[in-house]
């Protein structure tokens, strides 16, 4: 494994009773708040109407940017900016699920870029070293942005979906009450879970380089956490317990512990970026239909034993197995937990997606480098065979 330096200051607070906290930790950025966040969810379940209080009690002038969509779009980014800056807004307030966090997180960069648009940062045309401060209150557990450093944001324009990274865009302050994800809903727990997942398969399980056993040891518990807590919460909305485990789980398999000396591509985080950015779906759903396919078109003596210990150490396959029915029992189980367990749609036909854009989506997945490297090495024809697997 390579030399690592691990640090995470996001600040935490965890638990039902802890949003109270909220005044006295946005105080301490200023007196201007914009506050962020997506449809009606927050206000239907009365979190609107706390946050608010909260921030009545700091004497803050709260200054909104409501709508912001599943997949975060750049000229709600640039909107959410100019408010910034015409008002002399202190510090960002999202509440919300990843996608709301990721527009707060380009929001807040931004905001202190000379022009007006977040595309220029986020493709790489302006560099940006600092951001506004930036504080979360999570609604959803998937995509650990409460915790990392990066987020996701969508061009329609072009069709391109991607990633926005910095040091300074962890959230300085993370509230976690898992009884704000009472009322997601099943399909979005699905895929939620599926992403929390996602994030350990792709940017460390898998992987070609040298590990520390340790990590992958605590690795596989987070994803046995998943395993065991996501069907309870599908089942029982307001488990408390089964609620507490996926938000934790969310926050620590992308903050940067899990995956220490590890550096890839997220390969199948690459390929579906392509697919919510041309077809608008949810990201979690994408990654489902994409893994169990990638996994199979990779398999080989390499790659099997690997994906067997996953097998045997999440999902209950039988060790006596070798290494290649191992690992193609794993790959059956994993389908059985996304499409049966967790009630996922498993093609992308399902999604009414067809063929007619995979040669293009293929190439752009494979940008800039013409390839995605890590416990496989891809081309754009690779990718496309995925794709067609997945139909």
């Amino acid at each position: 494994m390579k030399d690592f330096v691990f640090s995470n200051t996001t600040k935490v607070y965890f638990g039902k009773n802890q949003l109270h906290h909220l005044s006295e930790e946005i105080s301490r950025f200023g007196k201007k708040v914009l506050l962020v966040y997506g449809g009606g969810s927050i206000k239907r379940i009365g979190l609107y109407d706390k946050v608010i209080d909260e921030l009545k009690k700091a004497d803050m002038i709260i200054y909104e940017l409501p709508g912001i969509e599943p997949n975060p779009h750049h000229t709600t980014v640039n909107k959410g900016a100019a408010i910034c800056k015409k008002e002399g807004i202190d510090v960002l307030l999202a509440v919300g699920g990843g996608s709301t966090i990721d527009a707060t997180k380009a929001i807040a960069a931004t905001a202190k870029y000379e022009g007006d648009d977040c595309w220029d940062i986020i493709s790489g045309k302006a560099f940006v070293p600092d951001n506004l401060p930036i504080i979360s209150v999570l609604t959803l557990s998937a995509t650990g942005s409460e915790m990392d450093i990066g987020g996701v944001i969508s061009n329609v324009e072009l069709n391109e979906k991607r990633p926005i990274f910095g040091p300074t865009l962890r959230p300085n302050v993370s509230f976690l009450d898992p009884t704000t994800t009472f009322s997601v809903s099943a399909y979005q727990t699905a895929s939620g879970s599926v992403d929390i997942m996602a994030h350990i398969f792709d940017v460390a399980y898998f992987s070609d380089q040298e590990e520390m056993d340790m990590l992958t040891r605590i690795q596989e518990e987070v994803l046995k956490t998943v395993v065991k807590y996501a069907p309870v919460a599908i089942k029982t909305p307001n488990d408390y317990e089964a609620r507490a485990n996926l938000m934790w789980a969310s926050s620590w398999a992308l903050n940067g512990f899990l995956f220490s000396g590890i550096s890839q591509d997220a390969i199948c985080h690459m390929i579906e970026h392509e697919l919510s950015a041309f077809y608008d779906i949810t990201h979690g759903h994408g990654l489902a239909i994409v893994i169990p396919k990638w996994l199979k078109y990779i398999l080989n003596e390499n790659t099997a034993s690997k994906i067997k210990r996953l097998g045997v150490n999440v999902f209950g396959v039988d060790p006596a197995l070798d290494s290649m029915d191992g690992a193609n029992a794993t790959i059956g189980a994993m389908e059985d937990f996304f499409f049966n367990t967790l009630g996922l749609k498993s093609r992308l036909s399902d999604l009414g997606i067809d063929d007619k854009n995979f040669a293009l989506m293929a190439k752009k997945s494979c940008a800039p480098k013409g390839k995605l490297t890590g416990f496989s090495t891809l081309t754009p024809a690779d990718v496309e065979n995925i794709f067609r697997l997945c139909l």
